[in-house]
Order: structure tokens, then C-alpha cells, then sequence
């Protein structure tokens, strides 16, 4: 595949030795353009690029204004913003969170800020006895079958970067109602690219699933463990992709 390079301002004559910040500026068009991250959506901070990129921030200051001038990258006080053309976050249809809710059968929510369990606490890189936001989800059908419980720990990247979920520590009671629905749309809006893996494992009579998501960096953003007890209930998780360009 052909390298694409940003295209230079020409009222500035490009030195013979490509600059550091134009080479960052050519990997950061490569992610757009891959969709690592997704059009429309706001990039990460420009000291998140700096650690990602391993430069300073002032490198990474002067590639975004090449794509700027590009009409490649928009900045306003959001942030700065993938101009390519494609599906928007807006648009790109998100997993229902969490793993098991079925809008068909309205469950309760709540979340607390505890210590979560040592299984979760590894996963998510927290140290021992650190609480973080926690979630818990039931439901179940009218005549009380097809119970669904799921737990979900989110991690201190998660909490600290989504103002969504962040504001949710101060009141996170246990008593509230929480709507977390659109975790997974907050994640995105602030710039984080999701990757998820679900693993079903069967707990006769109970069906365990457990997902896990880390972002573009590959630091854990949430665990969710889910157990259906219902045998005869089937599981079925719909993922919908973009088409690409």
C-alpha cells in the first residue's frame, strides 16, 4: 500500500530532511485514515499523542497544525477533531452497554465507588484496595425467568478520561439510578477507539460472559462480568462494523 504524507504548505519551502513533527504528522494521518481513530471524533489530548507517539508535545503541536492546514484536523475548544470523510460517532452504532441488557426487558442500575474484586483489580492494572466506579445491572422477564445480573468495573483511565463517567463518583451511592447506556458512545466521544472481547463460558445451569475493553493504546478500560441464569435462553450479540471510507 502506497505511503500517504500530509500535503505541505507551500508557502513554506519543505526542507530536503523531513522535520520529526512531519513524520508525526504522517503516522497521525495513517491512524486517521485506518480508523484507529474514527472520523469525526475528537483526538486524544495532545499529551496522550506525545506519550503514544513518544515525542514532545510541541512536536505534536506542530503536526496537528499541518493537518489543520490540510483541512485535515479541526480544532475548536472541544478539542481538536478528524475532518476525513466517513461515519461520524454520531452515526456508528455502539454495543449496548452493558454486556446482557436487552431493551425489550428493562433492568435496574446502580453504581458505587468500591473496591472491586480481585479479579477485576488485576485486569483493570489497579492496586490493591483502590476503589474505582462500579456498575450492577439485573433484569429479568415478566414471569421472573431469564435472570440477568452483570458487574462491571470501570478503570482509572476510564474514569479519568470520559467527563461522562467521572461525574458519576461523587454520587455514586449505590441508592441512584444510573444510566450508563451510552458508555461505550462517551468512550468514543472521548477519543478512545474500543476494542472488546467477550468470552462465554458455560455454568451449567448459568451461562457466564465476560468482556473486556481496552482502547487504541491497549490500556484496560473496563471489565463486565455477566451471568444469565436461564437454560435455555440464548445469547446473541449483535456487532456492527462501518463500511470502510
Amino acid at each position: 500500500m502506497a505511503r500517504i504524507i500530509p500535503r505541505p504548505d507551500h508557502s513554506h519551502p519543505r526542507p530536503r530532511e523531513e522535520p520529526l513533527y512531519w513524520h508525526i504528522a504522517t503516522e497521525l494521518l495513517r491512524e486517521l485514515r485506518d480508523g484507529t481513530i474514527p472520523p469525526g471524533e475528537r483526538l486524544p489530548a495532545e499529551r496522550q499523542l506525545a506519550a503514544h507517539f513518544r515525542v514532545s508535545r510541541e512536536t505534536v503541536r506542530q503536526a496537528l497544525q499541518i493537518l489543520r492546514r490540510g483541512g485535515l484536523v479541526a480544532t475548536d475548544r472541544r478539542g481538536s477533531h478528524a475532518m476525513l470523510p466517513g461515519p461520524t460517532a454520531e452515526h456508528v452504532p455502539s454495543l449496548v452497554f452493558p454486556v446482557g441488557a436487552q431493551d425489550a426487558e428493562p433492568g435496574r442500575a446502580a453504581v458505587t465507588w468500591e473496591v472491586p474484586s480481585p479479579e477485576h483489580a488485576r485486569t483493570l492494572g489497579l492496586a490493591p484496595r483502590r476503589p474505582t466506579l462500579v456498575h450492577r445491572y439485573a433484569s429479568a422477564a415478566a414471569d421472573g425467568s431469564g435472570v440477568r445480573r452483570a458487574v462491571t468495573s470501570f478503570s482509572a483511565v476510564a474514569v479519568t478520561e470520559v467527563p461522562e463517567l467521572a461525574r458519576y463518583r461523587d454520587r455514586a451511592d449505590g441508592r441512584a439510578s444510573a444510566e450508563l447506556s451510552r458508555a461505550y458512545d462517551w468512550m468514543r466521544t472521548a477519543g478512545l477507539t474500543l476494542h472488546h472481547r467477550d468470552t462465554i463460558t458455560p455454568l451449567p445451569p448459568s451461562v457466564r460472559v465476560t468482556r473486556r475493553v481496552h482502547d487504541q493504546w491497549d490500556r484496560p478500560l473496563e471489565i463486565t462480568d455477566l451471568v444469565v441464569e436461564a437454560q435455555r435462553d440464548a445469547l446473541i450479540y449483535e456487532f456492527t462494523l462501518p463500511a470502510a471510507g
